[in-house]
């Protein structure tokens, strides 16, 4: 697609408007809005300008003209809005260097694919994330000097067993904790939702795949897509976490990508699939363990290598360590396996076919910013290969049922995000390979982190603190 297709869409669907969205370092998405008649081929090359630093994470004040320059090649018109709105994705520009800006995640992905062409090893890298969400009827929280709490709820959760009626009768068909995973209506009551949301996919040019209830009760779904290449699968995942919420919003629900909302159940995780090709054939079939080729045991022993600095942006928050708890099913454990999913890495066994090969690397969470997780999936993977990282022996065998002297030598990740940000610290250079990543941009990750999300935590009373330790 270039500059023209995207005119002669707006024009031919009368667009009034032209959203133009970009992504801050944490993984929020966030636009400007013009009257069409300010978009023109040279828009595409010239950009617009704007004012970067009011965003978190990005630019000081005296660095604060930006340019967003679009990607012709993304473009649909925007569900959600009254009037007629083109949307486009932009990359952040430097105005002086006419670079993509040093703090923008989608250019660190498109500098991750240019890589991979530059190693000759392949040209594509097919990436497909399963992003878990929940769906409540209501959610409130807040945070003061002398009060603390939260409460979220859906008419689907087990504790509205003993709800007495009023306007709303119990209808006592509620979801047992752990039990919600593909019940049919009327215990899933968010099949129209899910089906809608689908069908809103489906028009802003998302493949919907499957869709289903999820194991936690209170509302969690998925929703899988079809996969593509590394950038436009962190588009598309932009714009599935937009559309899921603004239909959710629509139907006078809220959904959120939180990874662990409910103590006691199942968390939101985002298996991503991955797969290398070249010249159109797939690169990760082959006749080692689980049917895959050489490549892609080097490529999970890159990943093993480098996973507990890679969930440093790949369960990027204080709360995807609530989820990340050995000994409940999480996928901490730094082997790989085509059965064990509490492996971090599994290998899907629905098909022989080489087309069909692919990794699941398990523990990010929907949190993450796409950008960032899937360009520092790619690099350790690459690492992988060009350092010929022996990943092991799989570890098929029922994790709990390890005895504890055979637990004690499976690796595992770290257990919070000041271990993982540590990690990170520790371990980097992979990343800085052909200039995908930069030593100023991981530092300000972490620091962003520490200040603005661990520190604040820590400050704070928890109220489980209270019922532990008031009586002391």
């Amino acid at each position: 697609m270039n500059a023209k297709n995207v005119l002669t869409f707006a024009a031919d669907q009368e667009a009034r408007f032209v959203s133009v969205r970009f992504t801050d370092l944490p993984g929020s998405w966030h636009h400007l809005t013009f009257p069409i008649a300010q978009l023109s081929e040279d828009s595409f090359e010239d950009g617009f300008g704007f004012d970067a630093s009011s965003l978190r994470g990005w630019a000081a004040i005296h660095e604060s003209d930006m340019l967003l320059v679009p990607d012709p090649s993304r473009f649909w018109i925007d569900p959600f809005t009254e009037e007629t709105t083109l949307c486009l994705i932009a990359n952040a520009v430097d105005p002086i260097t006419k670079e993509g800006y040093w703090l923008d995640p989608r250019s660190v992905a498109q500098r991750a694919e240019s890589y991979l062409n530059f190693t000759g090893i392949a040209d594509t890298a097919y990436f497909g994330p399963e992003a878990e969400f929940f769906v409540f009827d209501e959610a409130r929280f807040h945070n003061e000097q002398s009060s603390a709490g939260y409460f979220v709820n859906s008419e689907e959760g087990h504790w509205n067993s003993g709800r007495e009626g009023g306007d709303n009768p119990n209808n006592g068909l509620h979801i047992r904790a752990k039990e919600g995973y593909v019940p049919v209506s009327p215990l899933d009551t968010l099949v129209d939702l899910r089906n809608s949301i689908s069908a809103i996919l489906g028009e802003v040019g998302i493949d919907v795949e499957c869709h289903h209830h999820e194991v936690a009760t209170a509302g969690q779904c998925e929703i899988d897509f079809r996969f593509s290449n590394l950038l436009h699968t962190a588009d598309n995942l932009m714009l599935f976490k937009y559309v899921v919420k603004n239909t959710a919003y629509a139907a006078g629900k809220t959904a959120t990508f939180m990874p662990k909302p409910l103590f006691g159940d199942n968390g939101s995780g985002m298996h991503v699939h991955q797969s290398l090709w070249n010249g159109g054939e797939p690169l990760f079939g082959g006749d080692q363990y689980a049917g895959l080729s050489e490549m892609a045991k080097f490529y999970i022993g890159g990943l093993l290598k480098h996973a507990p600095a890679i969930v440093g942006f790949a369960a990027p928050t204080t709360n995807s360590y609530k989820r990340l708890v050995p000994g409940f099913e999480a996928p901490v454990n730094l082997a790989y396996s085509a059965r064990n999913r509490s492996a971090a890495v599994r290998i899907p066994m629905f098909s022989a076919s080489p087309k069909a090969k692919r990794l699941e690397f398990r523990p990010p969470d929907p949190s993450c910013n796409p950008y960032l997780t899937f360009a520092a999936l790619l690099m350790a993977g690459l690492d992988g290969i060009q350092n010929r990282i022996d990943p092991g022996e799989p570890l098929d065998k029922d994790i709990y049922d390890l005895p504890p002297e055979e637990l004690a030598n499976v690796p595992s990740l770290p257990g919070s995000l000041d271990e993982s940000l540590k990690a990170l610290e520790n371990d980097h250079d992979f990343l800085l390979k052909g200039d995908v990543f930069t030593t100023s941009l991981i530092d300000r990750w972490i620091t962003y982190k520490r200040e603005h999300e661990i520190t604040p935590l820590r400050l704070r009373p928890h109220p489980l603190e209270f019922s532990m330790y008031y009586d002391i």
